[in-house]
């Protein structure tokens, strides 16, 4: 059996989540307002219950509000038991730069030890690569990446201070863990 996912009181942890698949299917529809298509709705929840096999529970889940994130935002928060109305839209996560994120993401309070943002790609990539020091060529549909950072807030984040805790993405058999005690 796996070892749960456990850190030090000081470190604060981001969960960095792409979207799960969305559908194509109606090319009338905007960008923003894409559904799931079916593996989407089949694999955002399996993402939720690894994390729930993990012990990994957000303090607090922040999305993008377009149809396909703020959906894989509800299924991972029904996974951990969070109200979807507990779940905090930022129309800004929407076509965001690194920088942007980097900025949003300041603006979390101390008291959140464990944040899920979950966006778009390439952005989503870009800053997993940016403050993990990452060499990511693609995170996948549903993929999700969690960092560990040693400083207590959310303010000091800076490129690079990111260390792994995990890469993992729907179709890794293995689950992607890279847990602290097997470095």
């Amino acid at each position: 059996m796996k070892s749960k996912i456990s850190l030090e009181n000081d470190t604060i942890r981001l969960l960095i989540c792409r979207h799960a698949k969305s559908s194509w299917k109606d090319p009338g529809l905007h960008d923003f307002d894409r559904p799931l298509n079916k593996r989407g709705e089949r694999d955002a929840p399996e993402m939720g219950r690894r994390l729930v096999q993990q012990e990994v529970r957000p303090d607090l889940i922040m999305t993008s509000p377009a149809v396909r994130a703020f959906t894989t935002a509800c299924h991972y928060a029904r996974q951990f038991g969070i109200p979807p109305e507990q779940i905090r839209c930022n129309p800004a996560q929407y076509a965001a730069s690194v920088q942007g994120l980097i900025g949003l993401i300041r603006t979390v309070d101390f008291s959140v030890g464990t944040l899920m943002l979950v966006g778009h790609n390439p952005e989503s990539t870009d800053l997993a690569n940016t403050l993990g020091g990452l060499s990511i060529e693609n995170i996948p549909t549903s993929g999700i990446v969690a960092l560990a950072f040693s400083q207590c807030a959310w303010t000091d984040l800076s490129a690079g201070s990111g260390t792994l805790l995990f890469f993992d993405y729907p179709k890794n058999s293995s689950h992607g863990y890279r847990l602290p005690d097997q470095e």
